[in-house]
């Protein structure tokens, strides 16, 4: 079980990647982000950063 898992935000003004306790979104799933709006979980992955073993959901804009 993870302590952490990383959010890997894809936005037209660039990458966002942001730290959260617990486990990561399920794949498919939807994630409300405050003020950012509401994004689907594309991947699971390993972290972007060097030696960091947290796993890291990578997000998609959900169509408005």
């Amino acid at each position: 079980m993870a302590d952490q898992h990383l959010l890997f935000v894809s936005k037209p003004t660039g990458y966002e990647l942001t730290a959260r306790e617990g486990e990561p979104p399920s794949i498919g799933s939807t994630v409300e982000l405050d003020g950012s709006g509401r994004y689907f979980v594309s991947r699971i992955g390993p972290s972007p950063l060097p030696q960091d073993k947290r796993p890291c959901a990578y997000l998609q804009a959900v169509p408005s």
